[in-house]
């Protein structure tokens, strides 16, 4: 079924007011929903690099009964340069280029912290933004912290993770930072204040394609090679895309304590697995007393480097719409989702559990869980969205370069729907299911808990945590109109409990992930943070008079 042509619409991103348009909001729905997306007027290639836009959604109305939907394009020194200098910013396969460096577009997921936020990328540092206003803070520690992929006279690039995570014992932001050409790769923290980051590397342990995520336990970080592999000749414009995705990778645990006791700069060991199929997204259960279990979301046949182009033709021999020109290539196998346990001891993997099932799902891409502290350690239910198989999305240059891997006699000629699913957290058991008509397209679900905050419990935790008391938030693409829908999620087959929407013929750009908090306050002006005109020094040198001149002058805006 056709993908929502409006998905990569070129509008300005503009305040909404919506309206409950289906059944009852519910009283006890409370907080707000953040979602990150990419600013397609930037004309990227590939849809995923245009700058960054942060949306905050009000979860209870105002005095005229409306819900405030407010997005914001983050207002970072890349956007800055490339407003001053247009002409100077090349749109490239992997991101945007100039004379200052490589964007850094912040466009991926938004991370709440506390009371502050922040947006992340696979190529940059993760930019804080005021909750209030979205606008831009700082990027997260010095340049030169970070060990540059590539360094520039001002904007370097950076191999990091589009999904870092808040430790919420010892009261830090882990990442990692990647080099493109060894593969090696480090765990970088961040204690929340600061102009620095610390990193480490891990003795011994190449990624050879990305880290798109981390996650971890009590004791451990847990880090994994993930599904996208550059094409250097597609890069240098020398011809098409011809690399697929390796089939599996390494994934590498990292404790903490190794980490604490040795100096910034120095190796930590780490204990390498290999794993299979392909993962982008993992959860680990965060109380790592009885093992080390992860939540993998393999993704099998999904290219996320491989971008529609107008001549391109679909499974089916098909021409692709141009309207989907630059979205990426979607999955072309069944999803399979895992529970793996390791132990780092005996270096051995248990699969746990396992869920495959090429008449339901297909793309198991977005996900929502229970972040608070209490329900990490607990949890009871994994939510996931399955998007579908879309014949018109997947292309036949995808089938060329993953030749047998992929069993075309699997592909639904009609494409199956979307696919809402409550997954019993140790078991995998599907224990509800919702499905959406084949003209919708769901985004990134969020979790948002009943009754947060109580005595006794964390800002972020429920009355009773786990992630089956409370609603799911689903942003719905549909080219007639988008909708907000809400699900209650400790019965999704009942379906929405309550739906929001904009007037009729109100589209927006496809959201990537979104998150929840439980308020949404200023910044605090006291935390020191970088300044962009720290990471300014005599690399300035290499630009033209003029351009120098851009760069000082964004500093001093900023």
């Amino acid at each position: 079924m056709p993908v929502p042509r409006s998905i990569l619409t070129k509008t300005d991103p503009a305040d909404l007011d919506l309206d409950v348009v289906r059944g009852e909001w519910p009283a006890d729905l409370t907080g707000f929903v953040v979602m990150s997306t990419a600013d397609q007027r930037t004309h990227p290639v590939h849809a995923f690099f245009g700058d960054g836009i942060l949306v905050r959604l009000a979860l209870r109305p105002d005095e005229r009964g409306r819900f405030a939907w407010r997005p914001r394009l983050i207002e970072s020194p890349s956007v800055r340069l490339r407003r001053a200098r247009p002409g100077l910013f090349v749109p490239g396969p992997v991101g945007t280029s100039s004379p200052f460096g490589t964007v850094n577009a912040a466009n991926t997921a938004p991370l709440p912290w506390r009371d502050r936020l922040f947006a992340t990328w696979d190529a940059g540092r993760p930019v804080e933004v005021d909750p209030v206003t979205l606008g831009f803070l700082a990027e997260v520690g010095h340049r030169d912290d970070w060990a540059p992929a590539l360094d520039a006279p001002v904007l370097p690039s950076i191999l990091s993770t589009a999904h870092p995570v808040i430790d919420p014992e010892r009261g830090c932001l882990w990442s990692v930072t990647r080099d493109p050409v060894t593969g090696v790769v480090s765990v970088v923290r961040y204690d929340g204040e600061g102009r620095h980051v610390r990193r480490w590397p891990v003795d011994g342990v190449a990624f050879p394609q990305a880290t798109h995520t981390i996650t971890q336990t009590r004791d451990w970080l847990v880090l994994a090679d993930t599904a996208y592999k550059v094409d250097l000749e597609e890069v240098l414009g020398a011809g098409d895309r011809k690399v697929a995705n390796n089939p599996g990778g390494p994934l590498v645990l990292v404790r903490k304590d190794a980490l604490e006791r040795t100096p910034p700069g120095a190796g930590v060991p780490g204990t390498v697995f290999r794993i299979a199929p392909e993962v982008n997204h993992f959860y680990a259960t965060y109380d790592d007393s009885a093992g080390i279990r992860v939540v993998m979301e393999h993704t099998p046949g999904v290219d996320i480097g491989l971008y529609l182009r107008e001549d391109d033709v679909d499974v089916f021999g098909r021409p692709v719409d141009p309207a989907l020109r630059g979205m990426y290539c979607h999955g072309a196998t069944p999803a399979v989702v895992t529970v793996l346990e390791f132990d780092p001891e005996r270096g051995t993997v248990t699969d746990v559990a396992r869920l495959r099932d090429p008449a339901r799902y297909w793309q198991a891409e977005l996900s929502a869980v229970d972040w608070s502290f209490e329900g990490l350690l607990a949890p009871t239910r994994h939510h996931i969205v399955f998007q579908g198989f879309h014949p018109e999305a997947v292309t036949r240059r995808l089938l060329r370069n993953y030749g047998t891997r992929i069993d075309p006699s699997l592909f639904p000629r009609e494409g199956t729907p979307s696919v809402l699913a409550s997954l019993e957290r140790d078991s995998l058991k599907p224990l509800a299911e919702w499905d959406w008509p084949l003209e919708d397209y769901p985004t990134s679900p969020v979790f948002v808990p009943r009754a947060p905050g109580g005595p006794g419990r964390s800002r972020y935790a429920g009355a009773d945590p786990g992630g089956h008391d409370g609603y799911l938030v689903v942003v719905v693409h549909n080219d007639a109109r988008f909708r907000v829908e809400v699900f209650d999620a400790g019965d999704v087959s009942r379906g929405p409990v309550a739906t929001l929407a904009p007037p009729y013929g109100t589209v927006i750009p496809f959201m990537i992930h979104a998150a929840w908090m439980p308020a949404c306050v200023p910044h605090d002006p006291s935390i020191e943070r970088l300044r962009f005109a720290d990471d300014l020094d005599e690399r300035l040198d290499r630009l033209d008079p003029d351009l120098r001149e851009v760069a000082r002058r964004v500093a001093a805006q900023l």
